[in-house]
């Protein structure tokens, strides 16, 4: 029997294997019910997909069945980027399903389920799903027609509300851009093409297997990218499969991490748009964000690793701007759930605002710290949760690593073990894979180098 199991952001599983038919007529059935029990049909459904393979077929499946009980259902009538259809939930007060296995590998589709406020749906909402899974939707009224629609435009308005994309063109910036085959790549063109930014694009056609590589916009995964920063002098920008997540070079075709991309963020905010609110921040993130929102005398909120933890913050607590190592960020005014669109458009608003190419703003940020900061992670497969449990077990009670003193420990989301050389390594199971991450952060390439082998020695 297949198995469905909701990670941090929803259901994943490889296409042909536990993402099938029959798991998704019972996903879709369970959410049929915890909307039901909500609202009843008062509110609508709104369907879009990513483009991996068959995930337009499962979106018309789910469009389907969801009618045929009786909801008022539109399907997107292409491919759409998952804030797209976040921020169309949170407009028009629906419900969202979202058939996108993010940046996953190809093989993988997934199910993410969005609630009316646009974000992830939290452990309450998901653990009621969850609870549904073994049980009939047993509600209906005379079965519709689902309708077919686009959701870009009310997104693009809403963006040109909160992006000065006037400030944006007059700074004549060039943009190189990669669409890593990914659900973002044709309306982030249309962005740049209908205010007549300079831009070259690659890789914008769908391509199921995303050009052979992962559709994570991580510096291994962009080589053409990196190429074309340094042949033409230019910033490079990037998104994942289903355009959540931001990938970014400077000008002379180096990787810039999404830590400093919100620490310069940060200040373009605080300081060229004089806005105000907090900093959330995941436990896996960067201290250079404590050090810099200490500087602009910003209060920081931290959160567990996964950006449904972040959106919480954001609709309980006022957050300027929410953001993870992984290369997800929104902002205050705008939907609780990452956006990569939105990540590329600050970039280029800061840069405009500043009147400074990036690798500047990265100078201007290394002046501000008072160190370097590296970061790493590497991905141990462990298909057991107790393998998984018992190392993180294992070294929660060593007091040193190497040489190095641990003078402090943070369980929040797993186990994160800070050093007395300003070091930390967080160790905690992955939300989305049978995976356990562990996370550096050092001030030199050599010192994480000797920590992954003392951790690799001890596990």
């Amino acid at each position: 029997m297949s198995k469905i199991k909701f990670g941090t952001d929803g259901f994943r599983a490889i296409l042909g294997q536990d993402f099938n038919y029959n798991n998704v007529d019972k996903i879709i059935n369970a959410i049929a019910i915890y909307i039901y029990n909500e609202n009843k049909f008062e509110n609508k459904i709104l369907v879009a997909y990513d483009p991996r393979n068959k995930a337009d077929e499962f979106a018309h499946f789910s469009a389907k069945k969801l009618s045929g009980f009786g909801f008022r259902v539109e399907i997107s009538d292409k491919i759409t980027a998952t804030p797209v259809l976040a921020y169309s939930a949170s407009y028009r007060n629906a419900y969202a399903i979202m058939i996108t296995a993010s940046h996953n590998p190809p093989e993988y589709l997934g199910i993410k389920f969005i609630p009316q406020y646009g974000g992830p749906a939290d452990d309450v909402i998901v653990k009621e799903i969850v609870n549904n899974l073994e049980k009939s939707f047993e509600y209906s009224i005379e079965s519709k027609n689902y309708t077919s629609v686009s959701f870009d435009e009310p997104y693009l308005e809403h963006i040109y509300k909160i992006i000065d994309i006037e400030k944006i063109k007059k700074a004549g910036l060039k943009i190189n851009y990669d669409g890593h085959h990914g659900a973002a790549a044709k309306l982030f063109k249309k962005i740049l093409d209908d205010n007549n930014i300079e831009n070259k694009c690659i890789n914008m056609e769908r391509d199921i297997n995303f050009g052979g590589f992962m559709p994570d916009p991580k510096e291994k995964y962009l080589p053409q990218l990196k190429e074309l920063c340094k042949i033409e002098g230019t910033i490079g920008l990037s998104n994942d499969g289903d355009g959540d997540r931001f990938g970014v070079f400077n000008e002379k075709g180096e990787f810039v991490s999404a830590n400093e991309i919100i620490a310069i963020l940060l200040k373009h905010l605080k300081e060229y748009k004089s806005k105000t609110g907090k900093l959330a921040k995941t436990v896996g993130a960067s201290s250079m964000l404590n050090i810099s929102a200490k500087l602009m005398d910003t209060d920081i909120v931290e959160t567990p690793v996964g950006f449904k933890w972040l959106g919480q913050a954001m609709r309980n607590d006022d957050i300027l701007i929410a953001g993870e190592e992984s290369g997800g960020l929104s902002i205050k005014g705008h939907i609780p759930e990452k956006d990569g669109i939105l990540a590329n458009l600050l970039i280029m608003e800061a840069m405009a605002f500043s009147g400074k190419k990036l690798f500047e703003l990265q100078q201007e940020l290394k002046k501000t710290l008072s160190r370097d900061f590296i970061n790493d992670r590497i991905d141990i497969t462990l298909e057991s949760a107790e393998e998984q449990q018992n190392i993180i077990d294992k070294l929660s009670i060593i007091d040193s690593i190497g040489e190095e003193k641990i003078i402090n420990k943070n369980t929040m989301d797993g186990l994160k073990l800070f050093l007395n050389d300003g070091s930390w390594i967080l160790i905690r199971k992955s939300g989305t894979e049978p995976l356990l991450r562990i996370y550096f952060e050092s001030d030199k390439e050599e010192k994480i180098k000797l920590l992954q082998k003392n951790i690799k020695d001890l596990i």
